[in-house]
Protein backbone atom coordinates (compact mmCIF):
# COMPACT_ATOMS: atom_id res chain seq x y z
CA UNK A 1 0.00 0.00 0.00
CA UNK A 2 1.28 3.07 -1.19
CA UNK A 3 1.60 5.87 1.57
CA UNK A 4 -0.88 8.86 -0.17
CA UNK A 5 -1.44 11.01 2.68
CA UNK A 6 2.18 12.31 3.64
CA UNK A 7 0.10 14.73 6.25
CA UNK A 8 -0.74 11.91 8.28
CA UNK A 9 2.39 10.12 10.19
CA UNK A 10 0.60 9.65 13.39
CA UNK A 11 -0.94 5.75 12.16
CA UNK A 12 2.75 5.34 10.75
CA UNK A 13 4.13 1.92 11.72
CA UNK A 14 7.22 0.08 12.72
CA UNK A 15 8.74 -3.26 12.00
CA UNK A 16 11.65 -4.23 14.08
CA UNK A 17 14.17 -7.07 12.49
CA UNK A 18 15.80 -7.74 15.91
CA UNK A 19 19.52 -8.94 15.61
CA UNK A 20 18.95 -12.87 16.13
CA UNK A 21 16.04 -12.55 13.53
CA UNK A 22 13.04 -12.55 14.97
CA UNK A 23 10.77 -10.12 13.63
CA UNK A 24 7.90 -7.72 15.10
CA UNK A 25 5.59 -4.84 14.48
CA UNK A 26 5.43 -1.71 16.53
CA UNK A 27 3.51 1.41 16.27
CA UNK A 28 6.52 4.08 15.02
CA UNK A 29 5.80 5.71 18.99
CA UNK A 30 7.53 2.61 20.15
CA UNK A 31 10.99 3.54 18.33
CA UNK A 32 11.42 6.01 21.55
CA UNK A 33 11.51 2.20 23.89
CA UNK A 34 14.18 0.58 22.02
CA UNK A 35 17.41 1.35 22.51
CA UNK A 36 19.50 0.95 25.66
CA UNK A 37 21.93 3.43 27.92
CA UNK A 38 24.88 4.75 25.78
CA UNK A 39 23.43 4.05 22.72
CA UNK A 40 24.22 6.21 19.81
CA UNK A 41 21.52 7.74 17.31
CA UNK A 42 22.87 9.69 14.37
CA UNK A 43 20.96 11.49 12.16
CA UNK A 44 20.66 13.60 9.16
CA UNK A 45 20.31 16.87 9.41
CA UNK A 46 20.24 18.28 6.00
CA UNK A 47 17.49 20.07 4.59
CA UNK A 48 15.71 19.25 1.22
CA UNK A 49 16.30 21.76 -1.41
CA UNK A 50 13.50 22.77 -4.16
CA UNK A 51 15.68 20.81 -6.59
CA UNK A 52 12.90 20.42 -9.19
CA UNK A 53 12.88 23.14 -11.72
CA UNK A 54 10.50 23.82 -14.71
CA UNK A 55 11.64 25.78 -17.90
CA UNK A 56 12.66 26.61 -21.16
CA UNK A 57 15.69 24.87 -23.06
CA UNK A 58 16.81 28.26 -25.08
CA UNK A 59 17.83 26.66 -28.23
CA UNK A 60 15.07 25.15 -28.77
CA UNK A 61 12.71 26.84 -27.13
CA UNK A 62 11.18 23.60 -26.10
CA UNK A 63 10.01 22.54 -21.94
CA UNK A 64 12.52 21.09 -19.87
CA UNK A 65 12.13 19.81 -16.40
CA UNK A 66 15.68 19.89 -14.19
CA UNK A 67 16.14 17.97 -11.40
CA UNK A 68 19.11 18.58 -9.23
CA UNK A 69 21.03 15.20 -8.30
CA UNK A 70 24.41 16.10 -6.41
CA UNK A 71 26.76 18.94 -5.76
CA UNK A 72 30.10 18.64 -8.18
CA UNK A 73 31.85 20.43 -6.04
CA UNK A 74 31.96 21.54 -2.42
CA UNK A 75 34.27 24.20 -2.85
CA UNK A 76 31.68 25.66 -5.91
CA UNK A 77 28.18 25.25 -4.74
CA UNK A 78 27.21 26.53 -8.22
CA UNK A 79 27.60 23.87 -10.00
CA UNK A 80 25.34 20.54 -10.33
CA UNK A 81 24.92 17.21 -11.43
CA UNK A 82 21.08 17.25 -13.23
CA UNK A 83 18.77 14.66 -14.18
CA UNK A 84 16.84 16.19 -17.36
CA UNK A 85 13.25 15.59 -18.59
CA UNK A 86 11.48 17.31 -21.53
CA UNK A 87 7.58 18.23 -20.46
CA UNK A 88 5.25 17.15 -18.17
CA UNK A 89 5.56 16.80 -14.40
CA UNK A 90 5.54 14.11 -11.50
CA UNK A 91 1.80 13.19 -12.04
CA UNK A 92 3.65 10.91 -14.75
CA UNK A 93 5.65 8.18 -14.26
CA UNK A 94 9.63 9.12 -14.04
CA UNK A 95 10.13 5.91 -16.22
CA UNK A 96 7.22 6.95 -18.89
CA UNK A 97 8.59 11.28 -19.07
CA UNK A 98 9.56 12.13 -22.16
CA UNK A 99 13.46 12.92 -23.01
CA UNK A 100 14.99 16.51 -22.83
CA UNK A 101 15.59 18.02 -25.65
CA UNK A 102 18.89 17.61 -26.92
CA UNK A 103 21.54 19.09 -25.04
CA UNK A 104 24.93 20.19 -25.52
CA UNK A 105 27.41 22.47 -23.56
CA UNK A 106 27.11 25.59 -23.85
CA UNK A 107 23.10 25.61 -24.30
CA UNK A 108 21.14 28.01 -21.64
CA UNK A 109 18.14 26.89 -19.30
CA UNK A 110 15.96 29.61 -18.41
CA UNK A 111 13.98 29.23 -15.28
CA UNK A 112 12.20 32.48 -14.45
CA UNK A 113 15.02 34.65 -14.13
CA UNK A 114 17.27 32.01 -12.88
CA UNK A 115 19.64 31.26 -15.50
CA UNK A 116 22.01 27.80 -16.16
CA UNK A 117 24.35 26.59 -18.94
CA UNK A 118 25.09 23.07 -19.58
CA UNK A 119 29.04 22.50 -18.71
CA UNK A 120 28.59 18.86 -20.46
CA UNK A 121 26.16 16.58 -21.10
CA UNK A 122 27.14 12.92 -19.53
CA UNK A 123 27.11 9.53 -20.29
CA UNK A 124 23.31 9.52 -21.10
CA UNK A 125 20.67 12.06 -22.42
CA UNK A 126 19.23 12.53 -19.47
CA UNK A 127 22.13 13.27 -17.03
CA UNK A 128 24.36 16.74 -17.59
CA UNK A 129 26.46 18.80 -15.44
CA UNK A 130 24.96 22.43 -15.30
CA UNK A 131 25.97 25.56 -13.77
CA UNK A 132 24.12 29.03 -12.47
CA UNK A 133 25.22 31.96 -12.44
CA UNK A 134 26.20 34.17 -9.32
CA UNK A 135 26.66 33.17 -5.50
CA UNK A 136 25.92 30.41 -3.57
CA UNK A 137 23.33 32.66 -2.19
CA UNK A 138 21.86 33.64 -5.56
CA UNK A 139 21.03 30.06 -6.40
CA UNK A 140 19.55 29.06 -3.35
CA UNK A 141 17.25 32.10 -3.73
CA UNK A 142 16.73 31.31 -6.94
CA UNK A 143 15.36 28.16 -6.24
CA UNK A 144 13.55 29.17 -3.25
CA UNK A 145 11.55 31.03 -5.95
CA UNK A 146 11.54 28.63 -8.94
CA UNK A 147 12.36 25.41 -7.70
CA UNK A 148 9.78 23.03 -6.18
CA UNK A 149 10.53 19.68 -3.94
CA UNK A 150 11.35 16.76 -6.34
CA UNK A 151 8.09 14.60 -6.23
CA UNK A 152 7.19 11.18 -7.55
CA UNK A 153 3.75 10.00 -8.99
CA UNK A 154 2.81 7.74 -5.88
CA UNK A 155 1.94 11.44 -4.74
CA UNK A 156 -0.33 13.26 -7.19
CA UNK A 157 -0.89 16.87 -4.99
CA UNK A 158 1.66 19.01 -5.32
CA UNK A 159 3.84 19.00 -2.52
CA UNK A 160 5.53 22.26 -1.01
CA UNK A 161 9.13 22.71 1.00
CA UNK A 162 8.09 22.06 4.31
CA UNK A 163 6.49 18.77 3.67
CA UNK A 164 10.02 17.32 2.71
CA UNK A 165 11.82 18.77 5.50
CA UNK A 166 12.22 17.02 8.95
CA UNK A 167 11.84 18.45 11.78
CA UNK A 168 15.74 18.62 12.37
CA UNK A 169 16.14 20.04 9.27
CA UNK A 170 19.57 22.80 9.44
CA UNK A 171 21.37 24.25 6.36
CA UNK A 172 19.60 23.28 2.30
CA UNK A 173 22.09 20.66 1.51
CA UNK A 174 19.76 17.40 0.36
CA UNK A 175 18.21 17.02 -2.86
CA UNK A 176 15.73 14.90 -1.66
CA UNK A 177 14.61 13.96 1.69
CA UNK A 178 16.56 12.35 4.19
CA UNK A 179 12.79 10.69 4.94
CA UNK A 180 13.83 8.12 7.41
CA UNK A 181 14.02 11.68 9.96
CA UNK A 182 10.57 11.82 9.16
CA UNK A 183 10.22 8.97 12.08
CA UNK A 184 12.03 11.75 14.46
CA UNK A 185 9.81 14.19 16.38
CA UNK A 186 10.38 15.50 19.68
CA UNK A 187 8.76 13.02 21.78
CA UNK A 188 10.77 10.13 20.75
CA UNK A 189 14.24 12.33 21.07
CA UNK A 190 12.64 12.94 24.72
CA UNK A 191 12.03 9.50 25.25
CA UNK A 192 15.77 8.88 24.20
CA UNK A 193 16.98 11.76 26.35
CA UNK A 194 15.29 9.98 29.45
CA UNK A 195 16.74 7.08 28.80
CA UNK A 196 20.60 8.22 28.39
CA UNK A 197 20.34 7.09 24.64
CA UNK A 198 22.66 9.81 23.12
CA UNK A 199 21.67 11.51 19.80
CA UNK A 200 23.68 13.54 17.03
CA UNK A 201 23.42 15.09 13.47
CA UNK A 202 25.67 15.10 10.34
CA UNK A 203 24.60 16.54 7.31
CA UNK A 204 24.32 14.37 4.16
CA UNK A 205 23.47 15.52 0.76
CA UNK A 206 21.17 13.06 0.31
CA UNK A 207 20.40 12.26 -3.67
CA UNK A 208 17.46 11.84 -6.03
CA UNK A 209 16.11 7.90 -5.67
CA UNK A 210 15.45 7.62 -9.46
CA UNK A 211 16.33 9.36 -12.87
CA UNK A 212 13.46 7.00 -14.80
CA UNK A 213 15.72 5.02 -16.75
CA UNK A 214 16.74 1.26 -15.14
CA UNK A 215 20.34 1.38 -16.57
CA UNK A 216 21.14 5.25 -15.38
CA UNK A 217 19.35 3.95 -11.59
CA UNK A 218 22.23 1.30 -11.96
CA UNK A 219 24.53 4.39 -10.95
CA UNK A 220 22.86 5.65 -8.24
CA UNK A 221 23.65 6.98 -5.64
CA UNK A 222 25.82 9.04 -6.64
CA UNK A 223 28.88 11.08 -4.99
CA UNK A 224 27.65 13.19 -2.54
CA UNK A 225 29.40 15.12 0.17
CA UNK A 226 28.72 15.14 4.04
CA UNK A 227 30.02 16.96 6.61
CA UNK A 228 30.77 15.58 10.20
CA UNK A 229 31.15 18.19 13.07
CA UNK A 230 33.44 17.15 15.57
CA UNK A 231 31.02 16.76 18.28
CA UNK A 232 29.82 13.83 16.29
CA UNK A 233 32.56 12.11 15.82
CA UNK A 234 33.28 12.11 19.53
CA UNK A 235 30.38 10.93 20.38
CA UNK A 236 30.78 7.93 18.01
CA UNK A 237 34.02 7.27 19.65
CA UNK A 238 32.94 7.22 22.92
CA UNK A 239 29.93 4.55 22.36
CA UNK A 240 32.58 2.50 20.26
CA UNK A 241 34.72 2.57 23.18
CA UNK A 242 32.08 1.22 25.42
CA UNK A 243 31.03 -0.94 23.64
CA UNK A 244 27.25 0.44 23.08
CA UNK A 245 25.26 0.38 19.15
CA UNK A 246 25.41 2.97 16.71
CA UNK A 247 21.72 3.42 14.94
CA UNK A 248 21.82 5.38 12.01
CA UNK A 249 18.92 7.04 10.84
CA UNK A 250 18.61 6.41 7.31
CA UNK A 251 20.82 5.28 4.24
CA UNK A 252 22.65 8.39 3.77
CA UNK A 253 23.55 8.32 7.77
CA UNK A 254 25.24 5.05 6.87
CA UNK A 255 26.78 6.52 3.85
CA UNK A 256 28.68 9.56 5.36
CA UNK A 257 29.73 7.33 8.59
CA UNK A 258 31.39 4.76 6.30
CA UNK A 259 33.26 7.16 4.11
CA UNK A 260 34.58 8.64 6.95
CA UNK A 261 35.00 5.25 8.94
CA UNK A 262 38.25 4.21 10.69
CA UNK A 263 39.22 0.51 11.11
CA UNK A 264 37.87 0.85 14.66
CA UNK A 265 34.43 2.03 13.87
CA UNK A 266 35.52 5.25 14.86
CA UNK A 267 34.83 8.49 12.18
CA UNK A 268 36.96 11.58 10.84
CA UNK A 269 35.20 14.71 11.41
CA UNK A 270 35.12 16.87 8.65
CA UNK A 271 34.25 17.14 5.01
CA UNK A 272 34.66 14.59 2.74
CA UNK A 273 32.52 12.51 -0.46
CA UNK A 274 30.14 9.47 0.09
CA UNK A 275 31.28 7.60 -3.04
CA UNK A 276 30.52 4.24 -4.44
CA UNK A 277 27.87 1.83 -3.35
CA UNK A 278 27.14 0.06 0.07
CA UNK A 279 25.71 -3.14 -0.74
CA UNK A 280 26.25 -7.06 -0.38
CA UNK A 281 29.71 -8.14 0.71
CA UNK A 282 30.82 -4.82 2.41
CA UNK A 283 31.84 -4.60 5.82
CA UNK A 284 29.97 -2.19 7.98
CA UNK A 285 32.00 -0.73 10.32
CA UNK A 286 30.29 1.79 11.89
CA UNK A 287 26.42 1.44 12.17
CA UNK A 288 25.39 -1.46 14.19
CA UNK A 289 21.50 -0.91 13.26
CA UNK A 290 20.00 1.19 10.34
CA UNK A 291 16.33 2.62 10.72
CA UNK A 292 14.36 3.10 7.52
CA UNK A 293 11.82 3.38 5.08
CA UNK A 294 10.22 0.12 3.55
CA UNK A 295 12.28 -0.51 0.47
CA UNK A 296 11.81 -3.34 -2.48
CA UNK A 297 14.75 -4.90 -3.93
CA UNK A 298 16.08 -3.31 -6.95
CA UNK A 299 16.35 -0.17 -5.41
CA UNK A 300 19.81 1.45 -3.93
CA UNK A 301 18.44 2.06 -0.75
CA UNK A 302 17.61 -1.94 -0.54
CA UNK A 303 21.00 -2.65 -1.96
CA UNK A 304 22.60 -0.98 1.12
CA UNK A 305 20.30 -2.90 3.34
CA UNK A 306 22.05 -6.22 1.73
CA UNK A 307 24.92 -5.50 3.99
CA UNK A 308 23.39 -4.91 7.17
CA UNK A 309 21.42 -9.02 6.45
CA UNK A 310 21.90 -12.14 4.54
CA UNK A 311 19.21 -12.32 1.27
CA UNK A 312 17.63 -15.04 2.60
CA UNK A 313 16.51 -12.75 5.72
CA UNK A 314 15.79 -9.77 3.91
CA UNK A 315 13.59 -11.73 1.60
CA UNK A 316 11.35 -13.09 4.76
CA UNK A 317 10.76 -9.41 5.93
CA UNK A 318 9.99 -8.24 2.47
CA UNK A 319 7.17 -10.61 2.33
CA UNK A 320 6.13 -10.16 5.68
CA UNK A 321 6.07 -6.61 4.95
CA UNK A 322 3.60 -7.16 2.29
CA UNK A 323 1.45 -9.38 3.84
CA UNK A 324 1.01 -7.12 6.43
CA UNK A 325 0.79 -4.09 3.71
CA UNK A 326 3.27 -1.90 5.00
CA UNK A 327 3.50 1.54 3.25
CA UNK A 328 6.39 1.81 1.10
CA UNK A 329 8.05 5.45 -0.46
CA UNK A 330 9.39 8.56 1.64
CA UNK A 331 6.12 8.78 3.31
CA UNK A 332 5.48 5.53 4.48
CA UNK A 333 6.36 3.63 7.49
CA UNK A 334 9.44 2.44 9.06
CA UNK A 335 12.06 -0.84 9.29
CA UNK A 336 14.61 -1.07 11.87
CA UNK A 337 17.26 -3.86 10.90
CA UNK A 338 19.66 -4.90 13.24
CA UNK A 339 22.90 -5.60 11.59
CA UNK A 340 22.70 -9.53 11.28
CA UNK A 341 25.94 -11.90 12.02
CA UNK A 342 26.32 -13.70 8.90
CA UNK A 343 24.37 -16.79 8.19
CA UNK A 344 21.92 -16.04 10.88
CA UNK A 345 18.17 -17.96 10.10
CA UNK A 346 15.46 -16.14 9.81
CA UNK A 347 12.19 -17.10 12.14
CA UNK A 348 9.29 -15.92 10.33
CA UNK A 349 6.93 -13.24 11.35
CA UNK A 350 6.05 -10.20 13.24
CA UNK A 351 5.40 -11.55 17.02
Amino acid sequence: MIADDHSDRRSARLFVVEADGRMRDLPRAGLGTLFDPGDLVVANDAATLPASLHGKHLSSGKAIEIRLAGWLSRSDPTRFVAIAFGSGDHRTRTEDRRPPPALSAGDRLRFGTLEAVIERPLSHPRLLELRFGGSRAAVIAGLACYGRPIQYAHVPEPMVLWDVWTKIAAEPFAFEAPSAGFALDWCTLQAWRRRAVGFTTLTHAAGVSSTGDPALDLSLPFDEPYRIPKHAAAQVARAKLRGSRIIAIGTSVVRALEAAANADGSVRAGNGIATGRIARGTQVRVADAILTGIHQPGESHFELLRAFAEDALLATASATLTAYRYRTHEFGDSMLLNRQPLRLSARIGPG
